[in-house]
């Protein structure tokens, strides 16, 4: 078969299907575009009403704090009766404070003190760790008869065959808590 010549009626329906094809995509993107731009619209009308919403909250709370302000001032001004200080109550220092107190009536128990001690100055303090050791160490090197008690209650239980803290407080000794009624007695 030779190549056949192409008739005027099949070019004229080859156009046709083109110009229809043309027309249906050209309508596929202003379709296209129409619901992109309603959506658009939605996505900002939801907004706006998230927007309203929160006013619509905050203008609800405020309106119950302003009424609950109400209801507050008329139980103060029925009920309470509770006013703004005014300036002549305010004290002016520690001694118009000390004015205002009553002396203690006789038999009043004395007022609480609290103990404070200076610092122990050592020669030798490394600063840091040994500042902070040193009152301590003073504290401990004061008395040697509880160290002495708790030597003594040591070698009694290694004499017993036991070795270990875990050990001495597993073992029955002669009561219960024997050992510590022991070291207490000694340090006292």
């Amino acid at each position: 078969m030779a190549s056949q010549p192409i008739k005027p009626a099949g070019r004229l329906r080859q156009a046709s299907w083109a110009a229809v094809l043309t027309v249906a995509f050209s309508l596929f993107l202003a379709l296209t575009f129409h619901v992109n731009a309603i959506k658009s619209e939605v996505r900002l009308t939801e907004r706006k009403i998230v927007a309203l919403e929160r006013s619509k909250l905050l203008l609800e709370t405020e309106f119950q704090s302003r009424a609950s302000q109400r209801q507050l001032a008329e139980w103060n001004a029925v009920e309470f009766g509770y006013v703004a200080p005014r300036a002549d109550q305010f004290l002016s220092g520690e001694r118009d404070l000390a004015m205002l107190g009553a002396p203690r009536m006789p038999g009043a128990p004395q007022p609480i003190r609290v103990a404070r001690a200076e610092p122990v100055e050592t020669p030798a303090s490394g600063g840091g760790l040994a500042d902070w050791v040193a009152p301590i160490a003073a504290a401990a090197t004061v008395s040697e008869e509880p160290r002495e008690a708790v030597a003594k209650v040591t070698r009694r239980a290694a004499a017993a065959g036991v070795s270990s803290l875990a050990e001495r407080l597993a073992s029955a000794g002669p009561g219960p808590g024997g050992e510590v009624v022991q070291l207490a007695e000694a340090t006292q």
